[in-house]
């Protein structure tokens, strides 16, 4: 796994959760693939190491979903980039909870490059609640769906995010 250095900073909504999370990245040299910028799998490690601290900060750690005998697994990614990344940039990747039925729910990232806020990519990942033994999809459960506030797609505080105008090409696919 491709290292960074990374800090936390929740953005808070007045229930005092994280409806937004932030993970500041410091792009090191190990995230540069052959063409000189950051490359395609190393995007993927960060939004899934993000998701995974957002969970965390809802009081959802791996530990717990252990303990309940089931947890988030991905089934599909989408990712567009808008443009690229190099060593030495710091990069905003905010990752949030678009929505949550039945047994799935799209996580959405936006990833930011901090001196100028320009996006530099737009993801989604389809995550589906599976039972560790059976390795069957399961509805998630209401704590769980309780846990995670729900940001959708014209909610304000995304828009203030980014000066640029950031679309989702979520529609079709």
């Amino acid at each position: 796994m491709v290292t960074a250095t990374r800090r936390a900073d929740p953005i808070w909504d007045n229930r005092k959760v994280p409806r937004i999370h932030l993970d500041r990245i410091a792009v090191g040299d190990d995230a540069i693939d052959q063409y000189g910028h950051v490359g395609n799998l190393t995007y993927l490690g960060w939004m899934q190491d993000a998701a995974t601290a957002h969970s965390a900060a809802q009081g959802w750690t791996l530990e717990r979903y252990r303990a309940a005998g089931a947890g988030w697994f991905v089934r599909s990614h989408f990712i567009e980039y808008l443009r690229p990344a190099f060593a030495g940039e710091t990069l905003l990747l905010y990752t949030w909870v678009r929505s949550m039925k039945g047994r799935s729910s799209p996580r959405r990232y936006l990833i930011v490059r901090e001196s100028d806020r320009l996006p530099v990519a737009t993801a989604e990942t389809l995550w589906v609640f599976v039972e560790f033994g059976s390795g069957r999809l399961v509805r998630i459960p209401a704590e769980v769906v309780s846990a995670f506030p729900i940001v959708p797609d014209d909610d304000p505080e995304l828009a203030a995010l980014t000066p640029r105008s950031v679309r989702y090409g979520d529609e079709g696919h």
